[in-house]
């Protein structure tokens, strides 16, 4: 059986009111607007930047720590998220101007919120998110209950069960966010999830063990930056300034992966050790979206289409921005 009801973006109340208990780090739902990114006291534009709590959003934590924002003329303020949707439905909530999201996650989001733009690519693997099994479950056909996440999540567990030849709808699919599912796993409420770091090896070490990758079942996703129109149109320039200095980020954490992570553990906390470990299998390069980004998210978009979370595809043609990084940030 599958369960997952909290996933089905149907409205765009229903993302409002995710993204308002969301937020870790920002103020209430109202303070902050699409409308105006501000001023900082030194007088540069403010843009808030939406994003997860990982170590693939280490470019974003090495440059907060080196000033490489305000060294650009721009005063970028990151907004910490549960993860998941969170960070896309900030900026359709008008407390970010821009997101850090996978492309299996915002996909859904841009049918309910045709506003969503995807600017570009800053990272990808098809090894950072692991499977991780319960101890005493030794294949994946004694699996019988899942955890998983909404978007990436739920498309990866969805893929590793069929690579198995497992039917989906055979096995119980619950969606939980990442701090509680290792917990689960423990408790023996789960056999099973499939999830980035640090959730992997926290489960690896709760009663787990990582039993593979994403890519052993062809799955590599793609994150992007996203940004809403109706405040892109005005603010394009800024917009590039910002996703160029992800980009010079994105070459000094693959150069310098120890700084990375003391910056990801001064900025969110992260075992520097552990973020160190699992920085190698993410690739940080920033690009535009190509063809292949296009052929990729129709058949993700498919896919949530045959699960019933959306109506139908978004329109991949007005939402997937091609040349805009060439234009506008390289």
């Amino acid at each position: 059986m599958h369960t997952n009801d909290r996933s089905r973006l149907g409205t765009r109340g229903l993302a409002l009111t995710a993204t308002c208990t969301a937020l870790v780090l920002t103020t209430a739902c109202t303070a902050g607007s699409t409308d105006s990114t501000g001023v900082s006291s030194a007088g540069q534009p403010t843009v808030r930047l939406a994003l997860g709590v990982d170590a693939s959003y280490a470019p974003f934590y090495l440059a907060v720590e080196r000033g490489m924002f305000k060294k650009a003329g721009v005063n970028v303020e990151l907004v910490k998220t549960e993860g998941g949707p969170a960070a896309s439905q900030a900026v359709t909530a008008g407390t970010a101007q821009i997101a850090a999201n996978a492309d299996s996650t915002a996909l859904p989001l841009m049918v309910a919120n045709p506003g969503l733009r995807t600017l570009g690519v800053f990272q990808s693997s098809d090894r950072y998110l692991k499977v991780v099994l319960r101890d005493g479950i030794d294949s994946p056909k004694q699996i019988r209950t899942m955890a998983s996440i909404g978007g990436l999540g739920l498309y990866a567990t969805h893929q590793y069960l069929k690579h198995n030849d497992i039917d989906p709808k055979s096995v119980k699919i619950l969606e939980s966010s990442p701090p509680e599912i290792p917990g689960m796993l423990e408790q023996g409420s789960i056999d099973a999830y499939v999830l980035f770091e640090p959730w992997a090896a926290r489960g690896d070490t709760a009663g787990g063990h990582i039993a593979g990758r994403i890519g052993d079942f062809g799955v590599k996703y793609v994150q992007w930056l996203l940004a809403d129109q109706s405040w892109l149109k005005d603010n394009e320039d800024l917009a590039g300034k910002v996703f160029k200095v992800v980009a010079e980020a994105d070459k000094l954490v693959t150069d310098d992966p120890a700084a990375a992570a003391k910056a990801s553990e001064q900025q969110v906390k992260l075992p520097a050790d552990q973020t160190a470990k699992v920085l190698p299998e993410i690739t940080f390069a920033a690009r535009g979206i190509d063809d292949t980004d296009v052929t990729e998210s129709e058949k993700i978009a498919g896919f949530l289409v045959e699960q019933k979370l959306i109506k139908k595809s978004p329109e991949l043609g007005t939402t997937l921005l091609k040349g805009w990084y060439e234009q506008h940030a390289r």
